[in-house]
């Protein structure tokens, strides 16, 4: 560990073992992002930002956890190395799910890697509605976010959804979202980069969510479509 890791992880309020790990997590994150854009943080300081955002969830987050679009390990690895939580980690793309598994064999976390779209996993019977916690970042709009989420819920599971600003309209179509879902939405809270809203899976998921890969994103749930020129429909 380099003395800049080292200096900023010893901020951090927890335990040695934690600290060290998390040392160690953020050594591997900077030496692989020379070669894998991880994250677009180069420096200990700006990477331990991102831990203090993840470690905002301890309080809400349970176990087992699952993390959708993990990309660098933001915000599931600080989770499961503080936490000590089963976790498994939704990344489609290759070259991220390597580094994860890699991580995650090198500080011997409870945690698994899916090197699949969140969009077919979320069908997969071992893992549909198998998680009391849910979280992802920077993946889309809040109700794409909660159709590649709530799926993997178990009923009585909270969806924990990290937002930066989080205009009226779009407050409105995640709880709209979250409705058609089958959840409902708990809590907004301010947090330290913004605010996390805590959605509630209340009953199952209608089995036809989430939608064929890219179409949450591209036709999010509870925004009203509007009519192309050509005669299409396409979301807001």
């Amino acid at each position: 560990m380099s003395e800049a890791i080292e200096s900023a992880v010893a901020t951090l309020d927890l335990a040695p073992e934690a600290r060290a790990q998390l040392g160690r997590y953020i050594d591997l994150l900077l030496a692989e992002n020379e070669n894998v854009n991880l994250t677009g943080s180069r420096d200990a300081e700006s990477v331990l930002e991102h831990v203090r955002d993840s470690l905002t969830l301890a309080p809400f987050a349970r176990g087992p956890l699952v993390d959708v679009g993990s990309g660098g390990g933001f915000p599931a690895i600080p989770l499961a190395i503080v936490m000590g939580t089963v976790v498994t980690l939704i990344e489609a793309t290759a070259k991220k799910a390597r580094f994860l598994e890699a991580v995650v064999r090198e500080l011997g976390l409870n945690a698994v890697v899916i090197p699949e779209r969140a969009e077919v996993a979320a069908h997969d019977p071992n893992l549909r509605e198998r998680f009391a916690s849910a979280t992802a970042r920077a993946i889309g709009s809040a109700p794409a976010v909660l159709e590649l989420t709530m799926p993997f819920l178990a009923v009585g599971g909270l969806a924990l959804l990290q937002r930066g600003a989080l205009p009226y309209a779009e407050r409105t179509a995640a709880q709209d979202a979250a409705a058609a879902l089958g959840g409902g939405l708990l809590e907004e809270l301010e947090v330290l980069h913004g605010r996390l809203l805590i959605i509630a899976k209340r009953r199952p998921t209608p089995e036809r969510f989430p939608r064929r890969p890219g179409l949450p994103e591209r036709r999010p749930l509870g925004v009203a479509p509007r009519l192309l020129p050509n005669g299409a429909v396409k979301a807001k």
